[in-house]
């Protein structure tokens, strides 16, 4: 069970590192929340800590952004919040990346639950009033 509690940005680095030992190698995970939560920005850090270098940003206008470790590994990053119609899931091919052996980071899962299958990790994150974060693994 990931329990992950983020007090600042400061410490957003640390948290990625307990983040990518708590999944044990699973390599599927879907990140809820809401807008402004900071799905991005901890996807970023995740991202850091994996090894890649070149710059992560949102793929709220591409839907899909790749990018690759160190280690060559591949990291697939998709936002879904622009999906209007479960058929544009269909339409980019989300089955080629959510069955493969790449990393799939996926932002607004909720979009297109029904087709997230079950070997993703749900996370959902959470900003408390005084600004902490919580990212904890949930089940369907």
């Amino acid at each position: 069970m990931i329990h992950i509690t983020i007090p600042s940005l400061t410490s957003i680095d640390e948290a990625a590192r307990a983040f990518v030992l708590a999944l044990s190698g699973r390599t599927k995970v879907a990140f809820s929340g809401d807008m402004g939560a900071g799905k991005t920005t901890f996807i970023q850090a995740v991202c850091r800590e994996m090894g890649v270098k070149s710059v992560v940003n949102s793929p709220t206008f591409a839907l899909i952004n790749e990018y690759s470790t160190e280690t060559g590994d591949t990291i697939f990053h998709f936002d879904l919040y622009r999906i209007n119609k479960i058929s544009e899931m269909y339409d980019f091919g989300y089955e080629d990346y959510f069955y493969s052996d790449a990393y799939c980071f996926v932002e607004w899962p909720e979009k297109a639950m029904e087709l997230i299958p079950d070997e993703f990790v749900l996370v959902h994150i959470s900003v408390k009033d005084d600004g902490t974060r919580e990212l904890m693994e949930i089940h369907r």
